[in-house]
Parts: structure tokens; C-alpha cells; sequence
């Protein structure tokens, strides 16, 4: 296994090449945020959607235009809006008068990076319609099914602070999503260079770097990471612990979630962990990794009663106390 180890090892070092160029190109423009950019880089090479939640003007839809410009691929940005209709998204059939037949027009969906610009602004019906062209990669238009190309990708942003006028989005859609990032403030010294950057005058060039073709030869090769029994073990305990805290010796959790993390979370987990250990230029999988990517596979998935809303627990207090107190192999 050890001369396996080092093969893969040596196979991730030639493979890997193209990330610190994808970091460069982007930190063009971006200025810090190297977490939020590093999780955009782990859905797209774990084939996993992604939900970036943080108040306005974190940079969120800059980061995914500027990964999108830094890739030779389509890009669509969708705005939702409370008046969005599902074929603004997907598609409709069009009636033509010349020969008497329906043509098919397709919608913005049909891209390989879409960014959904504050998701949670639009009603159930167009929820429903993304949600087929989330989980399965392909968009029903009348009679007719069309496979979306790959890579396909959703990134989808939303605004924690202001409700008025948004639709919470259903339990099943955000299972969907691979990972749920929350984003924060930069420090002093990264808004410093932010307010540099941003009032000079002059638009920031963001060139081309990697090929989808890339991206998904680099799937491949995070598959083959290798992966030993104990960590599965150990994410195997994480995702049950949410779900029979009891059993882990968390009683004092057992009040306070009100639904587990779904058999995704394993599968997320596992992924996102391979994934992880990619971009650290590593042929195998640590518990370090499972470790700093399980908040964000898991914040989204685990529900609290109305008992931890009262004391004021989040998802994210529960998630870390597990985190914390399962055992590591």
C-alpha cells in the first residue's frame, strides 16, 4: 500500500499543477476570502454545488465570476427575483407560426458555472425546477429531456440578514448542496488593500488558466485518493453521532437536534475530505481533513429542535461539539 501511497502521491504533484495558478489568477481580483476560494475550488473538483451565505459586499458573486473568467468555460449569472418563472430558468417551448410546431428555446441553465445571485429570493415553483438540474444533471422542457453538460455547477449566493420578501429554501434542495460556506469580514489589513484596489482606476484583466477537460481529469484523479478504513470509520461516526448522539456519549445533544445529516453527508464528507487533500498536494486522506471541511458538509444538514433556538444553539454550535468530541482515529 505504501508504493501505492507514493504513486498517487506523484500523480496528484503533476495533476495539482494548475491550482496554485487558479489561486494566482484569481487573487487578481480577490483580496483574502483564501477559505471561501478554496471551498469553490473543492465543489468543482468534487462535482458538489455550493451555497455561499454573508451579508452584501463580501465579494461573494465577485469570486464566482472571477473562478468562472479564470476557466474556458460558459458562465451564466441568474438573478432571482420574487417574479422569476421556472422557464427564465430552464427554458420554453416557443410556438412557430411558419410550420405549425413548438421549438425548444433554452433558458440560462445550459452553462457549465451558474451562479444563483440571492436564491432565496424566488418562489417554490422555480426551486423545484432547479432542483432536477442539481441532482440530476439534466432539465425537462415539455416532453423533451436535455442532459446539461459537464462540469455543471451551481453556486448559489444568500443574504443571512434581510427576510423580507424571501422563500426559506425546502429541507431537500438544500441537502443538495455539498457545501453551505458562511463568509466573514476581512481583517484590517485585507480591507485596507481592498479599498486600494478597488478605487484605482483601470479593470483588472483575470486571464484563462485551466480548461474544463482539466477540471474533469482532476476528478479523476481526487477519486483515487486514497482513502483508509479508520477515516471512513470516523466520518461514519460524525454523520451518525447527529443522528444518535446518545450512542457517542453526547446526551447533552440528544434535546437539541431534531433531525440528522442524510446518507449526502457521508458521501459529501468523503469527497470533499479527498478533495481537500488535493489541493494540500496529498495522495491520502487525514482526519485534519475530514476535520476542516465537516462544518461545512454538515451545518446545513443537521436541524435543531426549538429547544436549541430558545438557548440560542446553532447547527454550527452542535456540529463543532461533535467534531470535537468524537473520537480520532
Amino acid at each position: 500500500m505504501h508504493k501505492d501511497i507514493q504513486a498517487i502521491n506523484e500523480k496528484i504533484e503533476r495533476e495539482s499543477e494548475f491550482v496554485e495558478k487558479l489561486m494566482n489568477e484569481i487573487s487578481k481580483v480577490i483580496v483574502g476570502q483564501r477559505y471561501m476560494i478554496e471551498r469553490l475550488l473543492i465543489g468543482l473538483l468534487s462535482n458538489g454545488h455550493i451555497l455561499l451565505e454573508g451579508v452584501p459586499g463580501l465579494a461573494k458573486t465577485l469570486s464566482v465570476s472571477t473562478l468562472s473568467k479564470a476557466i474556458r468555460t460558459k458562465f451564466q449569472r441568474i438573478q432571482f427575483t420574487p417574479d422569476l418563472l421556472p422557464a427564465d430558468l430552464i427554458g420554453t417551448l416557443i410556438y412557430n407560426q411558419n410550420d405549425g410546431t413548438f421549438q425548444t428555446k433554452k433558458g440560462p441553465i445550459f452553462a457549465n458555472l451558474i451562479l444563483a445571485d440571492e436564491i432565496n429570493r424566488s418562489p417554490a415553483k422555480v426551486q423545484s425546477a432547479l432542483l432536477e438540474a442539481m441532482q440530476e444533471r439534466q432539465v425537462t422542457i415539455g416532453e423533451n429531456t436535455f442532459k446539461l453538460e459537464d462540469p455543471f455547477l451551481v453556486l448559489a449566493t444568500q443574504n443571512p440578514i434581510e427576510q423580507e420578501g424571501t422563500y426559506p429554501l425546502p429541507e431537500a434542495q438544500v441537502d443538495r448542496f455539498m457545501l453551505k460556506i458562511t463568509i466573514g469580514y476581512p481583517n484590517k489589513e485585507e480591507e485596507l488593500e481592498i479599498m486600494r484596489r478597488m478605487t484605482r482606476n483601470g479593470v483588472i484583466e483575470v486571464n484563462p488558466v485551466i480548461s474544463p477537460e482539466d477540471i474533469i481529469k482532476a476528478r479523476s484523479v481526487v477519486q483515487e485518493v486514497y482513502l483508509d478504513e479508520k477515516i471512513e470509520k470516523y466520518i461514519i461516526d460524525i454523520v451518525f453521532a447527529t443522528r444518535s448522539p446518545s450512542d457517542y456519549g453526547l446526551d447533552d445533544l440528544k434535546e437539541l437536534i431534531s433531525y440528522g445529516a442524510s446518507p449526502r453527508a457521508s458521501i459529501y464528507l468523503t469527497l470533499a475530505s479527498k478533495a481537500h487533500a488535493f489541493l494540500r498536494r496529498r495522495g491520502y486522506v487525514t482526519p485534519e481533513d475530514v476535520r476542516s471541511i465537516g462544518l461545512d458538509v454538515l451545518r446545513h444538514r443537521v436541524i435543531i429542535t426549538y429547544e436549541a433556538e430558545a438557548e440560542e444553539v446553532t447547527s454550527e454550535d452542535v456540529v463543532r461539539k461533535i467534531l470535537n468530541r468524537i473520537e480520532v482515529p
